[in-house]
């Protein structure tokens, strides 16, 4: 078994990112006999400033790439379908507002130490994706650790202090720093640089290259 190490750098405000990890997910379980794949997540934060919270998606993106409304409809229904086909809940994609990430990057750190780094991702996805919920909302985060079976006591205590702050930050400007500027972005064993969200064929081609020159 080839080990396959993968840094995955992310934000749960990006909708690339849940359609990434699950095409992902397809190119491992194609390659899980001759492959041992370990998956760490690193935080990206795609809207960093807290106080520009609360916007609709819509204009918000329209403002951002300098296209209309409309086509940035047209996009986010296109993302729909694709992730739809992947078995992900993109219902309210379009219905999202603009959210800050940072606390709930904080709460996927919590997570990892219980070994549900992952699971935790996945719900904050559904929460923001599926259901267009605050995904920057203290109570909103807690009901989504508590659905994964995680102490929502806990949570919401980390979420009063300032734990695993420093952490977050840090990792932000190591990948920052190393290149990062735009996610889903995998690092395969600390070597290699794949961008975006790519078809589950050409990642399994790209692990199988990896393996072959390791």
């Amino acid at each position: 078994m080839t080990p396959i190490a993968i840094d995955i750098v992310s934000d749960i405000a990006c909708p690339w990112c849940a359609i990434g990890y699950a095409r992902l997910e397809k190119a491992m379980d194609a390659l899980k006999d001759d492959m041992d794949f370990t998956v760490a997540w690193h935080a990206f934060e795609l809207n960093p400033d807290p106080s520009g919270d609360g916007e609709p998606i819509l204009p918000a993106l329209s403002r951002k790439y300098g296209r209309s409304e409309d086509e940035m409809r047209a996009n986010q229904a296109q993302m729909m379908d694709i992730a739809k086909g992947l078995g992900l809940n993109f219902e309210k994609l379009q219905e999202r507002h603009t959210r800050n990430t940072f606390d709930a990057h904080r709460l996927v750190k919590w997570a990892g130490e219980q070994g549900r780094k992952t699971d935790m991702k996945m719900a904050f996805f559904e929460a923001y994706f599926g259901r267009a919920e605050n995904i920057s909302n203290p109570d909103t985060l807690i009901h989504c650790v508590e659905t994964i079976g995680l102490d929502g006591s806990q949570a919401r205590e980390v979420l009063a202090s300032d734990q695993y702050a420093e952490a977050v930050r840090e990792e932000e400007a190591q990948y920052q720093q190393a290149g990062v500027s735009a996610v889903p972005a995998y690092i395969i064993n600390q070597k290699y640089l794949i961008s975006g969200a790519q078809e589950p064929d050409t990642l399994i081609n790209a692990f199988r290259e990896i393996a072959d020159s390791a």
